[in-house]
């Protein structure tokens, strides 16, 4: 059951720090399956000019060398954004 203030404790009871990192990694999890969804996507139109049940060596290499440059975009802006937060939170 819940104690007065909404909290829970061991027992049975829901831990709210151990509630919190599950819900950090429900989003990270999430994140990572839009990263991957939109790499495809964005990937799959750039290099796969016709469909077929194989990729030819340029269309390997195409698709190897997109997704490395969009993690590599990513990873900067992932990098920047969290950067900016940080500066932020420091200033309130």
């Amino acid at each position: 059951m819940a104690s007065g203030n909404g909290d829970f404790a061991s027992g049975g009871r829901l831990d709210p720090g151990a509630l919190m990192e599950q819900v950090k990694v429900q989003i990270a999890v999430a994140n990572a399956q839009e990263l991957l969804q939109r790499m495809t996507d964005k990937c799959f139109r750039k290099c796969i000019g016709k469909p077929g049940s194989s990729l030819d060596n340029s269309e390997q290499k195409c698709v190897a060398m997109c997704m490395d440059c969009y993690m590599d975009a990513w990873n900067t802006v992932s990098r920047a954004y969290n950067s900016r937060l940080q500066r932020e939170r420091a200033n309130m």
